[in-house]
């Protein structure tokens, strides 16, 4: 599903507000996502799951082209973890 697509099945739903009403809302809500791991901070969602940052340490790789060894950096990577409910549902259609 796009967010487009999401937008359209809100709108559906509620169909008191406009289509940029729900747009500006489905917006705020991402950007305050990032923003909030961004700030380094974990973002709980009860029943869908939680968001976080996690550290990967800096490793060795290969150039799979060469395979030269190469130094990889180390970095923060956007983490989501399936809440209970969410896995629920998934698993059992």
């Amino acid at each position: 599903m796009t967010k487009a697509e999401l937008i359209d099945n809100i709108s559906q739903e509620y169909s008191d507000l406009t289509r940029g009403e729900i747009e500006i809302m489905v917006n705020t809500i991402f950007q305050s996502i990032k923003e909030a791991l961004n700030s380094g901070e974990k973002i709980e969602i009860r029943g869908f799951g939680s968001f976080r940052i996690r550290h990967r340490r800096m490793r060795e790789g290969r150039n799979p082209k060469t395979g030269e060894v190469v130094s990889v950096p180390p970095k923060k990577v956007p983490f989501f973890k399936a809440g209970k409910e969410l896995k629920v549902l998934v698993d059992h259609p």
